[in-house]
Protein backbone atom coordinates (compact mmCIF):
# COMPACT_ATOMS: atom_id res chain seq x y z
CA UNK A 1 0.00 0.00 0.00
CA UNK A 2 1.23 3.51 -0.76
CA UNK A 3 2.05 5.04 2.62
CA UNK A 4 2.51 8.52 1.17
CA UNK A 5 -1.25 8.89 1.18
CA UNK A 6 -2.89 8.39 4.58
CA UNK A 7 -6.27 7.70 2.97
CA UNK A 8 -6.84 4.33 1.29
CA UNK A 9 -7.99 4.66 -2.28
CA UNK A 10 -9.36 1.21 -3.13
CA UNK A 11 -11.75 -1.34 -1.70
CA UNK A 12 -8.89 -3.82 -1.59
CA UNK A 13 -6.64 -1.59 0.50
CA UNK A 14 -9.47 -0.71 2.90
CA UNK A 15 -10.29 -4.40 3.27
CA UNK A 16 -6.66 -5.35 3.86
CA UNK A 17 -6.19 -2.59 6.44
CA UNK A 18 -9.35 -3.77 8.21
CA UNK A 19 -8.09 -7.37 8.25
CA UNK A 20 -4.64 -6.27 9.43
CA UNK A 21 -6.25 -4.35 12.31
CA UNK A 22 -8.27 -7.42 13.32
CA UNK A 23 -5.12 -9.56 13.29
CA UNK A 24 -3.11 -6.99 15.24
CA UNK A 25 -5.57 -6.69 18.11
CA UNK A 26 -4.61 -3.07 18.78
CA UNK A 27 -7.67 -1.25 17.46
CA UNK A 28 -8.94 0.06 14.16
CA UNK A 29 -7.32 3.03 12.43
CA UNK A 30 -9.66 6.04 12.55
CA UNK A 31 -8.93 6.99 8.94
CA UNK A 32 -10.27 3.63 7.76
CA UNK A 33 -13.84 4.74 8.43
CA UNK A 34 -16.10 7.50 7.12
CA UNK A 35 -17.08 10.06 9.75
CA UNK A 36 -20.71 8.83 9.72
CA UNK A 37 -19.93 5.08 9.51
CA UNK A 38 -22.58 2.66 10.77
CA UNK A 39 -21.82 -0.64 12.50
CA UNK A 40 -24.89 -2.91 12.50
CA UNK A 41 -24.17 -6.08 14.48
CA UNK A 42 -26.18 -9.24 14.97
CA UNK A 43 -24.75 -11.36 17.79
CA UNK A 44 -26.27 -14.27 19.73
CA UNK A 45 -29.70 -13.20 21.01
CA UNK A 46 -29.12 -9.52 20.19
CA UNK A 47 -28.84 -6.90 17.46
CA UNK A 48 -27.53 -3.36 17.86
CA UNK A 49 -26.26 -0.42 15.85
CA UNK A 50 -23.42 2.01 16.51
CA UNK A 51 -22.94 5.19 14.48
CA UNK A 52 -20.00 7.52 14.01
CA UNK A 53 -16.28 6.96 13.57
CA UNK A 54 -15.31 7.30 17.25
CA UNK A 55 -18.12 5.04 18.48
CA UNK A 56 -17.49 2.37 15.84
CA UNK A 57 -13.72 2.24 16.33
CA UNK A 58 -14.30 2.02 20.09
CA UNK A 59 -16.77 -0.85 19.64
CA UNK A 60 -14.49 -2.73 17.25
CA UNK A 61 -11.57 -2.26 19.65
CA UNK A 62 -13.61 -4.39 22.07
CA UNK A 63 -14.40 -7.02 19.45
CA UNK A 64 -10.77 -7.32 18.35
CA UNK A 65 -8.77 -6.59 21.50
CA UNK A 66 -6.40 -9.56 21.22
CA UNK A 67 -3.95 -10.52 18.48
CA UNK A 68 -6.05 -12.75 16.24
CA UNK A 69 -5.34 -15.39 13.63
CA UNK A 70 -7.56 -15.36 10.56
CA UNK A 71 -7.93 -19.11 10.13
CA UNK A 72 -10.08 -18.80 7.03
CA UNK A 73 -11.38 -15.94 4.98
CA UNK A 74 -13.63 -15.88 1.97
CA UNK A 75 -14.40 -12.67 0.12
CA UNK A 76 -17.06 -11.86 -2.43
CA UNK A 77 -17.57 -8.58 -4.19
CA UNK A 78 -20.97 -7.05 -3.50
CA UNK A 79 -22.53 -3.87 -4.83
CA UNK A 80 -20.60 -1.03 -3.20
CA UNK A 81 -18.19 -3.18 -1.24
CA UNK A 82 -17.27 -6.68 -0.16
CA UNK A 83 -18.69 -9.58 1.86
CA UNK A 84 -16.08 -11.26 4.05
CA UNK A 85 -16.62 -14.51 5.91
CA UNK A 86 -14.05 -15.12 8.66
CA UNK A 87 -13.03 -17.90 11.00
CA UNK A 88 -10.96 -16.30 13.76
CA UNK A 89 -8.94 -17.64 16.68
CA UNK A 90 -7.16 -15.94 19.59
CA UNK A 91 -6.24 -16.40 23.23
CA UNK A 92 -7.83 -14.50 26.09
CA UNK A 93 -6.13 -14.99 29.44
CA UNK A 94 -4.34 -18.05 28.05
CA UNK A 95 -7.64 -19.67 27.00
CA UNK A 96 -8.16 -20.39 23.29
CA UNK A 97 -11.22 -18.76 21.70
CA UNK A 98 -12.72 -18.74 18.22
CA UNK A 99 -15.47 -17.02 16.24
CA UNK A 100 -17.21 -17.29 12.89
CA UNK A 101 -18.30 -13.97 11.36
CA UNK A 102 -19.70 -12.46 8.20
CA UNK A 103 -19.16 -8.77 7.46
CA UNK A 104 -20.83 -6.85 4.68
CA UNK A 105 -18.54 -3.86 4.22
CA UNK A 106 -19.74 -0.87 2.21
CA UNK A 107 -16.76 1.14 0.99
CA UNK A 108 -16.78 4.56 -0.59
CA UNK A 109 -13.71 6.59 -1.55
CA UNK A 110 -11.51 4.05 0.22
CA UNK A 111 -13.32 4.33 3.56
CA UNK A 112 -15.71 1.94 5.22
CA UNK A 113 -19.14 3.57 5.41
CA UNK A 114 -21.07 0.61 6.82
CA UNK A 115 -20.22 -2.73 8.43
CA UNK A 116 -23.13 -5.13 8.79
CA UNK A 117 -21.75 -7.92 10.97
CA UNK A 118 -23.15 -11.33 11.85
CA UNK A 119 -21.27 -13.14 14.61
CA UNK A 120 -22.02 -16.52 16.14
CA UNK A 121 -20.36 -15.44 19.39
CA UNK A 122 -17.02 -15.85 21.15
CA UNK A 123 -16.40 -19.54 21.71
CA UNK A 124 -14.08 -20.60 24.56
CA UNK A 125 -11.90 -23.72 24.52
CA UNK A 126 -14.50 -26.07 26.06
CA UNK A 127 -17.16 -25.08 23.54
CA UNK A 128 -14.68 -25.40 20.66
CA UNK A 129 -13.89 -28.95 21.86
CA UNK A 130 -17.61 -29.77 22.01
CA UNK A 131 -18.09 -28.51 18.43
CA UNK A 132 -15.11 -30.55 17.21
CA UNK A 133 -16.49 -33.67 18.90
CA UNK A 134 -19.92 -33.11 17.32
CA UNK A 135 -18.31 -32.63 13.91
CA UNK A 136 -16.42 -35.93 14.28
CA UNK A 137 -19.62 -37.94 14.81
Amino acid sequence: MDTTNDRPTTTMSATQRWLDAIAGGTGMPDDLFAEDVVFDATVPNWRYETTGRAAVTSELAQWYRHPTTVERRQERTIDGGVAIELDLSWEDGGVPHAAHQLHLLSIEDGRITRDVAFCGGRWHADLIADMEAARAR
